[in-house]
């Protein structure tokens, strides 16, 4: 297996997710400031990662692979830090709208690759949109959740949770969007099984 620029980046982002609970937990003042920079050198990763392998032809099936598994681990456990700090039953909601959509779909394209169809849930605009907004709300709860539990909130933490609740709901539609591509093929296996 040849490791190209795009898997490198992949890989870097994988390694970034210790590097971001350290820093989150740090006993210093800046760890908001360097959580939040550390999530959005991740996500630069990500665009940069498929911006390389379209433009200089470096995609490769390990790539393709290893890209979305990143990506979800890093969005989990940001929410999963966000949470943590801030524990409210709506905050819970959002993160477990998307990270149970992200297993859904993922085992979805797993089951359309078994059928020979995978071609059918590749990923639309709605889904981009989807992760523009979620990066942009992670990072701002990143950077402002509250110390601790029962602090008032910031207007922009506040306007963080309005967005993850904004991609949450996107997250459920392009969820919806992905089922509905596939289901003509998965009606067809039920029939066929």
């Amino acid at each position: 297996m040849k490791l190209t620029v795009p898997t490198l980046l992949t890989l870097l982002r994988i390694l970034l997710i210790p590097v971001l609970v350290l820093v989150f937990y740090l006993p210093f003042k800046w760890t908001n400031f360097a959580a939040a920079f550390v999530f959005i050198l991740a996500s630069v990763t990500d665009w940069l990662d498929g911006w390389i392998a379209r433009a200089y032809n470096q995609s490769s099936a390990f790539g393709a692979f290893l890209d979305p598994v990143a990506d979800k681990l890093m969005v989990a456990v940001a929410l999963l830090l966000i949470v943590q700090k801030h524990p409210t039953p709506w905050m819970a909601l959002w993160a477990a709208v998307i990270v149970g959509r992200e297993i859904a779909v993922s085992a979805l394209r797993e089951w359309m690759a078994e059928l020979g169809q995978r071609a059918k849930v590749k990923v639309a605009s709605i889904g981009k949109i989807k992760t523009i907004v979620q990066m942009v709300a992670l990072t701002i709860l990143l950077y402002f959740v509250p110390d601790k539990f029962g602090d008032k909130p910031s207007i922009p933490f506040v306007i963080g949770d309005w967005m993850l609740a904004v991609a949450a709901l996107l997250t459920l539609w392009s969820g919806l969007a992905y089922l509905r591509a596939a289901w003509p093929a998965l009606r067809e296996d039920a029939r066929n099984s």
